[in-house]
């Protein structure tokens, strides 16, 4: 039996995920813009359908508003965020400050990763941290929530600093759905498990064959007794969109068959809800998935569309 998370604050996702029912969480990325009207109108398609909304940090290493801003900026109004925390650009100074204010702020859930790098992305010439490894700083985050500390390297004080109340956010991570057990793929998500990730969210995957296989895999190794499973999908616009990430985006699986919906399609845009519909139906039947990660950052609007047309229970 699957356990469950240890936190007792009121958060929709975690509740979804404790009470076994299919979680739905989206994707937004964060304006270039410093005005706070302009993350609510981003937002505003996706409230009251999803559980949660990632808000990236500094996508593809590209300027956008942070997102710490902009999860606090939704925090404020209501909807709920996961905060993304990437170690490309602080160090672990500034990391675990934005810990604390995470925790402050009253944000309830994160999702940590290590970040792409900067010379991918429109300012190239800036200096990357990578002062902590995505898992390390998973494991500090874990141990704000179960133990109330975080670590001191300072020789002259205590390993270890007492803070004044334990944090209550539940942790994330990445992964890459697979059919093949490579001890790289498990290692990796091995270490994320025990230091303290308590979900994963995955890269977009519309193989549905590699989904099964990755479930049986995840329950045949552990992974599933304490670790809840989203995975990634959404609705595509059209076969040279889809193309594109398939071909320039790590990870990303898209099969033939797909493609050629897409490319064969009267209108694409319809295609692609309905395969993301049918597509969330059937993951919602797979054991060891716990739920879909959607994402379509160019047709936000089309989300909320798949999501109630699909035939999923979604209790309150």
């Amino acid at each position: 039996m699957k356990e469950k998370l240890n936190y007792s604050s009121e958060s929709n996702l975690a509740t979804r995920l404790n009470s076994n029912q299919f979680a739905i969480t989206a994707e937004i990325t964060p304006p270039i813009s410093g005005d706070a009207d302009d993350v609510i109108k981003k937002v505003i398609p996706l409230k009251d359908t999803v559980d949660a909304i990632n808000v990236t940090d500094g996508p593809n290493a590209n300027v956008h508003m942070s997102s710490l801003a902009t999860s606090a900026i939704m925090q404020r109004n209501k909807i709920e965020p996961i905060v993304q925390i990437t170690c490309r650009d602080r160090n672990r100074i500034a990391l675990i400050s934005d810990l604390l204010g995470i925790s402050a702020l009253g944000i309830k859930n994160m999702l940590i990763l290590t970040g792409d790098d900067p010379k991918s992305g429109d300012q190239p010439t800036a200096k990357p941290v990578f002062d902590l490894k995505s898992h390390e700083l998973i494991k500090i985050a874990s141990q704000m929530v179960t133990e109330g500390t975080i670590p001191s390297q300072n020789k002259k004080t205590p390993n270890i600093k007492s803070i004044s109340k334990n944090a209550n956010f539940i942790i994330g991570a990445a992964d890459v759905p697979t059919d093949n057990h490579t001890k790289k793929w498990s290692d990796s998500l091995k270490v994320k498990q025990q230091s303290g990730a308590n979900f994963i969210q995955t890269q977009l995957c519309y193989d549905m064959k590699i989904i099964r296989s990755y479930a049986k895999l995840l329950i045949n190794e552990g992974y599933t007794r304490d670790m809840f499973f989203l995975i990634g999908n959404g609705p595509l616009g059209s076969v040279k969109s889809a193309t594109w990430m398939r071909d320039n985006l790590w990870g990303v699986k898209i099969p033939d068959d797909i493609l050629k919906r897409l490319d064969h399609a009267n209108d694409p845009k319809e295609e692609g809800i309905k395969i993301c519909i049918e597509q969330m139906e059937e993951m919602s039947e797979i054991n060891g998935i716990s739920g879909v990660h959607l994402m379509a950052p160019i047709n936000t609007k089309s989300i909320p569309v798949a999501i109630s047309e699909a035939n999923i229970i979604r209790r309150k």
